[in-house]
């Protein structure tokens, strides 16, 4: 029960039950329709929210089984089959595929991913239609349907288009079943000026007989059940207004049959011809998907005295869920398990507008993948931007500051400079006679250490917080802010503790620092892992601890936190830290917004132009001369007699000699006041008065350990202007190709202030300032190169008083 789930319908899975005398909890998001993509706002409103949830209740002890599906039958799947010039079927399993792939991406753990056009479903959706039918909440009834002439067939909603004839809308584009601008609920023949979908012609008006519920009849009923259970289950305020609206106006008799081909047939030789209509049969989905999971169904879905029913969804979904499934089930006189806790979120929207999957608007879920920003980074930015209680906007530029600050300057620093500490080998030249070799030390008395018990008693504090609002209305940016400000917690623990200073003055309260903030890292990858499974799965093999996670209040769970000490042991040996997440650059936010503008269709249409001006660049790029085989700019040839001017040797010469890098030493080191992830240094080289020189190291390397080090310092560059502040000069520093890795480069200690570094081979002095243009630095530093532990090859030599540094060519 408290696994690690990590992907989206897994192929080898042990089926649960009920258990008696447990908490049993069936989960479900709104089924995803199959005609497109899912959308960011898709996800964060269904299934990653329910994913969360059954994460949750896993890492809790629960017994709880998460089922979703592809909501496959209707107008809209016969509609797409026709766009795409195929049968229904194979539109199905095409997107089918799709969003199972997508789902599985972003690590949404289902018990079951199934689908709608399925026996199951067929052998449910009948089986429940005879029951209404008995119980005579079923009546036949003619109505009036647009016909088209030119397609020859009555027209279902979704194949008309019009005006929305709701007063102040009159939005041009509304469906047949639904404005998708005011969200309501139309049936085709309401649409001003229609047209068909198909051939855009008018249709014309014809009858045609139908069946329908009798909603009327069973709205007594109906009010009980959701008086009854609004409360128990403490229905969210846009689920209780959506309804209350529903009820306001009045029910009416809702139609459950349609005219078409694609769906589940309806069981009278009457209606041979015509399905069931998508709203009816859809919700059943979730008791047939369950029925793939396991033949015992029933034991989930009828047994309301034993199982709790969580539903997840988009506020457009409210009343399909309140209303009209209620009274499905309530109308079959059969004892169901009815919902008893709806979340319901309203619209993510997208930059300056709104996602819509039928236009191709926004971010989808193919899009997250193939921008390489890794899944835990969209799972959090979106459960931090859930739309709980208003609607929310996705924009690149809030996604780079969550990841950023959020993300990377306190989750990660946190656990890095904690993992990075306990690795360090006191005895090696980079441990500097600190850390504990990746040994987890004692700690005893840790309890009487007053700053660590402090730190403890707020943790209980707040993860008692941090459930409680999940156990009644399922607010889960809450709890996501409460794991983050633990991880806060951890970082002012760290800097009030100055654990750094206690290993060389107070080992054994350094050791009970350590070897808490050990414990606080294992608890934040328990917190998160419904949040970010991926990124708790890095943690613990970076603890090296196994994929095992509980908070179960039988196991004492909770009550653990209070003495984080106590969480690792003493003695065990973690794994190789690593940096847990990468800064998102101002450069690739404005590429990513760009590239996602506009629809899909004017995606591909400019990827198709981009292809075709790449290959002019390439064709004119064979017919030019570019460079010589030394790999300098050719320039006109001068006659033999015409001197040669410094500056045009100068131009022509970019050798690393004019390069001034010295040796210096930091001296003071603060923290920007208006950029997290910049550093402010005073850097003696030698001079009248140091050097300030601003460097975007937060991230990489901790505040105490820059204090007082000996760096290299490139002094010609021009001075830039940083946040306000002007930097004179650069640190010089070496990295992983994917910069997860940044270290100072340190010249000998035997090196003096202001010696110049020089490099074997190459004399002359240095240029007095770089001209920026001529990208003299850009140019010689992709030379410059270390081996793979960042260790400069054939290291430094000193000379005649001068540091060298061979060049590595790549």
């Amino acid at each position: 029960m408290g696994d690690v789930v990590t992907g989206a319908g897994d192929d080898q899975k042990s089926v649960k039950l009920p258990i008696p005398g447990k908490r049993n909890i069936l989960i479900t998001s709104a089924l995803p329709y199959v005609n497109n993509v899912p959308h960011l706002g898709n996800i964060i409103g269904c299934v990653l929210s329910a994913d969360v949830f059954a994460r949750y209740c896993r890492l809790r002890g629960y017994n709880a089984i998460y089922i979703c599906g592809t909501d496959e039958y209707g107008t809209a799947t016969e509609t797409k089959a026709l766009e795409e010039n195929c049968t229904p079927k194979e539109i199905c399993d095409k997107y089918h595929a799709i969003h199972r792939d997508v789902y599985k991406w972003f690590n949404i753990s289902f018990d079951e991913f199934g689908r709608t056009s399925t026996p199951q479903q067929t052998e449910v959706c009948q089986a429940i239609f005879k029951k209404l039918l008995e119980n005579n909440w079923l009546s036949e009834n003619t109505m009036q349907q647009l016909y088209c002439d030119t397609c020859s067939k009555f027209l279902a909603d979704r194949l008309v288009e019009g005006n929305c004839p709701t007063p102040g809308c009159n939005y041009d584009s509304a469906r047949g079943d639904q404005c998708e601008k005011c969200g309501k609920l139309l049936n085709p023949t309401e649409l001003i000026n229609p047209r068909c979908k198909v051939c855009a012609t008018s249709p014309r008006i014809r009858d045609t007989d139908h069946l329908f519920l009798e909603l009327p009849l069973l709205e007594s009923k109906l009010r009980d059940y959701i008086s009854t259970m609004s409360v128990a289950g403490s229905w969210s305020q846009n689920a209780i207004h959506a309804t209350n609206a529903w009820l306001k106006e009045g029910l009416r008799q809702r139609c459950i049959t349609r005219d078409l081909k694609w769906g589940v047939p309806v069981p009278l030789e009457k209606f041979k011809d015509k399905v069931f209509y998508v709203w009816f049969d859809a919700p059943i989905g979730y008791v047939s998907i369950t029925n793939c999971y396991t033949q015992e169904w029933e034991k989930w879905w009828k047994n309301p005295e034993n199982v709790e029913l969580y539903q997840f969804m988009g506020k457009d979904n409210v009343p399909f869920h309140t209303v009209m499934f209620p009274s499905t089930l309530i109308g079959t006189g059969e004892s169901w398990t009815m919902m008893k806790t709806i979340s319901v979120t309203e619209y993510l929207n997208y930059e300056a507008g709104k996602f819509s999957k039928s236009k191709g608007i926004g971010v989808f879920g193919n899009d997250a993948k193939d921008t390489n920003i890794p899944v835990e980074v969209w799972r959090y930015y979106l459960l931090t931007n859930r739309p709980e209680v208003s609607d929310t906007l996705f924009t690149w530029a809030d996604l780079q500051a969550k990841l950023n600050s959020e993300l990377l300057n306190n989750l990660g620093n946190f656990i890095n400079r904690v993992l990075s500490f306990v690795a360090k080998d006191p005895d090696s030249e980079s441990g500097k006679g600190s850390g504990y070799n990746s040994i987890v030390p004692d700690a005893p008395d840790a309890e009487s250490h007053p700053l660590t018990k402090a730190l403890g008693e707020k943790l209980v504090t707040m993860l008692t917080n941090m459930w409680r609002p999940w156990r009644r209305q399922v607010k889960l940016k809450q709890g996501l802010k409460i794991a983050m400000n633990i991880s806060g917690e951890g970082n002012a623990y760290l800097q009030e503790s100055q654990f750094w200073k206690l290993y060389k003055e107070d080992l054994p309260s350094c050791s009970i620092v350590m070897k808490t903030s050990v414990g606080v890292v294992s608890l934040l990858a328990c917190l998160l892992e419904p949040f970010m499974p991926s990124f708790s799965i890095e943690v613990l093999k970076q603890l090296n601890l196994p994929l095992q996670l509980s908070l179960s209040d039988e196991k004492g769970d909770i009550v653990k936190a209070k003495s984080p000490w106590d969480i690792v042991p003493a003695g065990h040996r973690i794994g190789t830290p690593a940096p847990l997440f990468k800064e998102l650059k101002d450069e690739e936010v404005e590429f990513f917004r760009n590239k996602f503008a506009g629809s899909q269709a004017d995606r591909a249409d400019r990827a198709v132009k981009e292809e075709a001006e790449a290959k002019k660049i390439t064709e004119k790029l064979k017919n030019a001369k570019i460079s010589d085989k030394s790999g300098k700019k050719e320039r006109p040839a001068k006659s033999a007699g015409e001197p040669k001017t410094k500056a045009a040797t100068a131009e022509q010469e970019v050798t690393i000699n004019r390069l001034d890098i010295r040796v210096g030493v930091i001296k003071e080191v603060q923290k920007h006041p208006d950029a997290d992830s910049l550093y402010v240094e005073k850097i003696d080289v030698g001079e009248e008065q140091p050097r300030t020189v601003v460097s975007g190291l937060v991230k990489f390397i901790p505040l105490e350990e820059m204090q007082n080090r000996k760096v290299c310092v490139l002094c010609n560059l021009k001075p830039a202007t940083m946040r306000g502040i002007k930097s004179q000069a650069m640190v010089l520093c070496a990295s992983t190709s994917d910069h997860t890795k940044v270290e100072l480069v340190e010249p000998p200690e035997s090196a003096a202030i202001g010696e110049r570094v020089t490099f074997p081979g190459f004399v002359g002095e240095p240029d007095d300032v770089l001209n920026p243009k001529k990208k003299v630095w850009e140019t010689l530093q992709v030379d410059l190169h270390s081996d793979k532990d960042l260790v400069l090859e054939e290291s430094w030599n000193r000379v005649s008083s001068t540091v060298h540094i061979d060049v590595i060519k790549a």
